[in-house]
């Protein structure tokens, strides 16, 4: 029988086995449109600004949990690929709100197709679940994200 720490140890390697798969999904191509492919990342930051009402950069670091640099970097990486464009804000001189392109908009529903699937197919399997469970999967995600923010915080 396995103790709890031994339990708790299994969990967190399954959970960086998850990550580490998930960070070579983020490297795959979406095809959009002939032969203009984004990766995975780049589609979720476009998804992220096509979903957002007036994104910035900062709102992409704080919803990717990424340094602000990280994301300006992607943003800008973005606008040069013709997806993302950055406006002053009327209202403020010092804001730049993020938009989608038209080619931003194709990219935005070629990744909805895209990942459609693989979405439906995750709520589908989650579904089995029972709420107590789903609820233990969040709570638990939640303090792995609480010390991987501390672990963050001491470094940047």
């Amino acid at each position: 029988m396995e103790t709890k720490e031994e339990l708790i140890k299994a969990t967190i390697q399954q959970l960086l086995r998850v990550v580490r798969k998930y960070s070579r999904i983020e490297e795959l191509p979406v095809p959009v449109d002939g032969d203009i492919e984004i990766t995975t990342a780049e589609a979720h930051t476009i998804q992220a600004v096509g979903e957002g009402e007036q994104m910035r950069v900062l709102d992409v670091a704080t919803q990717f949990g990424i340094t602000k640099s990280a994301a300006s970097q992607m943003v800008a990486k973005l606008i040069r690929k013709g997806f993302v464009e950055k406006k002053q804000s009327l209202h403020n001189s010092k804001e730049f709100p993020l938009s989608l392109t038209e080619l931003g908009w194709r990219a935005f529903r070629a990744h909805e197709r895209f990942h459609g699937k693989d979405l439906a197919g995750l709520v589908n399997r989650l579904s089995a679940f029972s709420l107590s469970q789903i609820a233990t999967i969040s709570v638990l995600l939640e303090a792995i994200g609480s010390v991987m923010d501390e672990r963050l915080s001491g470094k940047e």
